[in-house]
């Protein structure tokens, strides 16, 4: 008999909450370790000592973050349970030297960050949000949560060709958001400005990572309030239904210690000390069965008895391109978590992790639907190959479907955040 599900619309209300007080990773990490606080889990520092003792612990690294619960009497040798996931998202980021403009207008410089739809940051109320570095070396997090920037399309009467040809967009010309006006491009004026809203003296930051994020708050939206609208879904949706899940997990008796991974620069490839293609969860399940006494061995068996779920989002059919999809697999929203498969390793998943996915749907009570690409279309990748491939653990790529991938703001189906959260906790369970 299935068990009863644990998560409903109000995950969903929390989720909106999340992707609005999360405008950058660094934001993301913070809400995230928050939560895990509120559930009894402590942080710990990569430069301390560990100990083995029970109970929920994490590690936050920049953009990323690793939680996990060791349950009472865990053995060193205790495979992992993972949920994988990532925390940055592709949009305008602020270069090194941020100042700029031309013929009367102050413009922010900004690169492009992964691969956005260029076209959905035009005309957008925008905010910047970031991690400023001070003197000292301690950073402190900054959010201009109201309009502040405007990347202006150009008329139509200078682009008469725009409806019949299409938009052509120049990374480097077309982008460059207005933020005011002025005679003259002060150097410093950005970061002067951020100073002033942080309260913080002048000449004090002397480093920042920095990006800017549409201020237009997630909604409900449809006649029956079915869908959502919002930002930063890919991926955000999955780390908060992760942390909810380990949350909801934690303090229980469970064969497998759980773990919550969500990495930065997923989107340019994970290649960096926070992202999934470094070290960092393998130094973090490591020092997690050496802390609890054990050896080389314990580790081996650990990491083959670990699975790990790869959750992302995926691509729901889209009414008016359905031919872009594989003509027999078209998942739908609010259909369920999807199964992401891919047989040249864009994606993890095989047949031994599509029955432990299987099984825990089974569990949960909740339908699944598969996903491949069309042969003619070139396939997406995640941070499932990556993980299986760097580790040695069997890896699953699952997610939920949703509309308008990468775009400054992306459509789901309302009941599928909990549906997936379900989901993840049967997992964890095993």
């Amino acid at each position: 008999m299935s068990e009863p599900s644990r998560f409903d619309r109000g995950h969903t209300d929390d989720l909106m909450t999340f992707l609005a007080a999360s405008p950058s990773a660094y934001h993301a990490v913070a809400n995230t370790a928050e939560r895990l606080e509120k559930a009894g889990f402590r942080q710990v520092a990569e430069t301390d000592a560990w100990d083995g003792t029970s109970g929920g612990k994490y590690v936050v690294r920049g953009g990323a973050i690793v939680a996990w619960y060791v349950p009472e009497g865990a053995a060193a040798h205790t495979p992992f349970r993972i949920i994988g996931a990532h925390t940055d998202s592709p949009n305008l980021r602020i270069k090194p030297l941020p100042d700029a403009g031309a013929h009367g207008w102050r413009q922010a410089a900004v690169e492009i960050y992964g691969g956005p739809l260029l076209n959905s940051w035009l005309d957008r109320d925008l905010g910047l949000a970031g991690r400023l570095t001070l003197r000292d070396g301690s950073t402190r997090l900054v959010n201009i949560d109201r309009p502040l920037l405007r990347v202006p399309q150009l008329a139509i009467h200078l682009d008469r060709t725009v409806s019949s040809e299409g938009l052509k967009l120049d990374k480097q010309r077309h982008l460059q958001p207005v933020w005011g006006l002025g005679a003259d491009v002060r150097d410093g004026d950005l970061i002067a400005f951020l100073e002033e809203e942080s309260g913080l003296p002048s000449g004090e930051v002397t480093g920042w990572d920095l990006m800017v994020h549409p201020v237009e708050p997630p909604a409900y939206l449809g006649r029956d309030r079915e869908l959502l609208a919002g930002p930063r879904m890919d991926n955000l949706l999955s780390v908060h239904a992760a942390v909810a899940a380990l949350t909801a997990v934690s303090g229980g008796n469970l064969p497998y210690i759980p773990v919550l991974a969500a990495f930065d620069h997923e989107e340019n490839g994970s290649q960096s000390d926070t992202g999934a293609d470094g070290p960092l969860l393998g130094g973090v399940l490591e020092r997690s069965v050496f802390a609890r006494g054990g050896s080389y061995e314990d580790k081996a068996r650990a990491f083959a008895g670990t699975v790990c779920l790869s959750s992302d989002t995926g691509h729901a059919v889209h009414p008016n391109y359905a031919e872009r999809h594989d003509p027999t697999h078209h998942p739908r929203v609010n259909g369920g978590p999807i199964l992401k498969v891919n047989v040249n390793n864009r994606y993890a998943t095989d047949g031994s992790g599509r029955a432990v996915f299987a099984a825990a749907c089974e569990r949960a009570d909740v339908p699944f639907q598969s996903f491949v690409s069309n042969n003619s279309m070139p396939c997406g990748t995640t941070i499932g190959p990556i993980t299986a491939a760097r580790h040695g653990i069997r890896t699953v790529d699952i997610g939920v479907a949703i509309l308008s991938m990468h775009s400054a703001r992306e459509l789901c189906g309302a009941d599928d955040p909990f549906l997936l959260a379900n989901v993840l906790v049967a997992f964890l369970e095993g």
